[in-house]
């Protein structure tokens, strides 16, 4: 049996590949088995920031698994305290806890507003509620599911925990309008990524942070897919000079090379945990805050949210100047760019199957969206080669028939 046949032989059927199977890459660049090679315009989500293989993060990991691997929490290490210490460093926030997956770092991050409200803010016992927004993704846990509006992430997996209440995105007066006295936090996206690569108007995060203040709610930005430099800043909140009460971080912070994740808070926050409270097995083990530490310094040192705001600029520029009335809109920030096609006339799942056959890799999302989120490292002239394949692609599909619009199985 071939290497897709036994997966799907013996795999869950939860995804639905595109048809290329990829056995190597370097930076920008991916390879599969027949030896042809793409250019990779979706950096896996977010989480290959630093280019395939970056040597620099090869050699953290590679040097701390042969040194020392797992001892969980029971003790100390010497790797995770600098770890902690350098992205709180960065990010102005006072504490963190390790985690592994982004959905578990938002886990702990509701977790950590529900018991703020019952020991800070005095909400009455298993009253708090936590304000997400439509089109929201925070991960698959059934928790989280169980706030999200998109109703195949919810079919068959009730019943849900109650305490979650959804508002409009980029809607400062339905937040205020929704907010009680039980209210613990508004969890957010800077910028929705899965919904569509949805940049809010400018202002919307700051009026977000000053509502929260005025009614004592906490404010937790969820920058798993926007921080580490993917919007032309190490935040995506700095765009609007907005300090969370609380973060999460993931994806980048694993370096493309494993899973690593945060919740980061200001003390009167993080300090609601006790030992015994929440923890993880393999959160903060050793190669893990090796790695994590070596991807913070590389995304400082090798200036990769400035790269990012430049060549960001340049991919916008490149998309917004296509020409062709099967694109419907262009979003984006950054390295973080979507292209809504028009879906009476194309397809963003075909489009993508298309691309494939002119070198390029990346993968249609909510709203018939294209996304375009390459490595932080892409050049100019990179950005020019792929979006000229994409640019020939779509005036091609112009002559065909749109095939059914689906979701994204994303």
């Amino acid at each position: 049996m071939s290497d897709r046949d036994l997966e799907a032989r013996f795999g869950a059927g939860n995804y639905a590949p595109l048809p290329v199977t990829i056995v190597r890459g370097d930076g920008v660049h991916l390879w599969d088995d027949q030896g042809r090679r793409y250019i990779d315009m979706m950096g896996a989500y977010s989480a290959v920031s630093f280019g395939h293989c970056h040597p620099r993060l090869i050699e953290a990991l590679a040097a701390q698994a042969r040194r020392l691997d797992t001892i969980s929490r029971a003790y100390f290490s010497d790797r995770l305290g600098p770890f902690l210490a350098r992205a709180c460093e960065l990010t102005g926030m006072d504490a963190a806890l390790p985690m592994n997956s982004g959905a578990e770092a938002v886990e702990t991050a509701l977790k950590a507003a529900r018991k703020w409200a019952y020991k800070v803010k005095g909400v009455a016992a298993d009253r708090a509620e936590i304000i997400a927004c439509e089109g929201n993704f925070h991960g698959r846990t059934i928790t989280i599911t169980g706030f999200s509006s998109v109703a195949q992430y919810r079919d068959g997996f009730g019943p849900f925990a109650p305490g979650f209440r959804l508002v409009p995105f980029a809607d400062t007066a339905a937040l205020e309008a929704a907010i009680t006295p039980d209210t613990a936090a508004f969890l957010v996206e800077p910028v929705q990524g899965e919904a569509g690569i949805i940049v809010p108007p400018k202002g919307y995060l700051a009026e977000a942070a000053r509502i929260c203040r005025e009614h004592n709610v906490l404010l937790i930005a969820d920058e798993v897919q926007s921080g580490l430099g993917r919007t032309g800043k190490l935040l995506a909140c700095e765009h609007e000079g907005v300090i969370p009460d609380g973060l999460t971080l993931g994806k980048a912070l694993g370096g493309g090379l494993l899973p690593v994740s945060m919740f980061l808070a200001r003390h009167e926050v993080m300090d609601v945990f006790k030992p015994g409270d929440h923890g993880s097995t393999f959160g903060g083990n050793p190669i893990a805050a090796a790695v994590g530490l070596a991807a913070l310094d590389t995304l400082v040192e090798e200036r990769l949210s400035e790269r990012a705001a430049q060549t960001g600029t340049h991919l916008l520029q490149r998309l917004r100047g296509i020409n062709n009335p099967l694109i419907r809109e262009v979003r984006g920030i950054g390295l973080f760019a979507g292209v809504e096609l028009d879906p009476a006339r194309a397809n963003a799942g075909a489009v993508v199957r298309r691309l494939i056959d002119v070198g390029v890799l990346t993968k249609d999302t909510h709203r018939n969206t294209i996304r375009f989120a390459p490595p932080l490292i892409i050049s100019e002239s990179e950005v020019d080669w792929a979006i000229d394949r994409f640019a020939e692609v779509i005036d091609a599909t112009m002559s065909a028939s749109p095939e059914p619009i689906t979701e994204s199985s994303s």
